[in-house]
């Protein structure tokens, strides 16, 4: 059994699984003011809660688009497992090749998606991860990952909304009864909820008309539950798609 940790802008995604299953699957906020004795002792709660004795856990691995705050959980890990985890980036192997400008500049948490996602439902297809950004990776026929895009996540968006005007309050994330809202929350429900739904349905059918085929389209992430429902076009939502990925790419550094 390893530990699998995501971090996040605002979530950490912290699980642990083998090759028979993922035990459990927890998010915590992403503290930048937490030391490592802190994240110590809330990963350790996590596990207890689920039952898991920290000597079942034979190794680590962690993906991370937070550069500041990867020595302190990495520290932590050390701490509560007794063994150095494998950082997902560079000179690590994925299996994936990287058909992008920069390679090294691509996000870990989109690199160990498109792995799980290859794995789980073949290629073409798109993964779709909706957190505080919203990204969608493209991986073409021939199982090369090829870019994407990234844009304003749906929590940052609602409260830029709400920062920068002087009439607008924060709502709570459902969809509305209909597209065209009656009061100001409705309107606002309607734009930030159905507005990102229809976004995500239309940049597909657009990389589709630019590949010339069909994608298999994934969704992740902690609002795609509330996303997802509202598009159009099948998507599947897989909210295990970055342990599986995180434990493919383990299990290719370290057996």
């Amino acid at each position: 059994m390893i530990l699998a940790i995501d971090m996040g802008n605002t979530n950490i995604v912290i699980g642990c699984i083998d090759d028979e299953k993922i035990y459990f699957e927890e998010r915590i906020s992403t503290d930048y003011s937490k030391t490592e004795i802190e994240y110590y002792v809330l990963f350790k709660m996590v596990a207890e809660l689920h039952r898991i004795n920290t000597e079942q856990i034979t190794g680590a691995i962690i993906s991370s688009v937070v550069p500041p705050l990867l020595k302190v959980i990495k520290s932590a890990i050390e701490k509560l497992t007794g063994k150095e985890p494998l950082v997902v980036g560079p000179g690590v192997k994925t299996g994936l090749n990287i058909l992008m400008d920069n390679p090294r500049q691509v996000g870990s948490d989109m690199i160990v998606d498109a792995v799980a996602g290859i794995k789980e439902y073949g290629a073409p297809l798109a993964v779709v991860d909706i957190g505080t950004a919203t990204t969608i990776s493209v991986v073409d026929k021939n199982k090369n990952y090829i870019g994407g895009l990234i844009m304003p996540g749906v929590r940052v968006a609602a409260d830029s909304l709400v920062e920068r005007t002087a009439q607008l309050q924060k709502i709570s994330f459902e969809a509305p009864e209909r597209v065209i809202g009656k009061n100001t929350i409705d309107c606002m429900k309607s734009g930030i909820i159905l507005g990102n739904a229809a976004c995500i349905d239309g940049m597909i059918d657009r990389m589709e008309e630019e590949l010339g085929y069909k994608l298999t389209v994934i969704a992740t992430g902690g609002l795609a539950r509330v996303i997802i429902p509202n598009c159009r076009r099948k998507i599947i939502e897989d909210q295990e798609l970055l342990l599986k990925g995180l434990k493919i790419i383990y299990d290719k550094n370290v057996n």
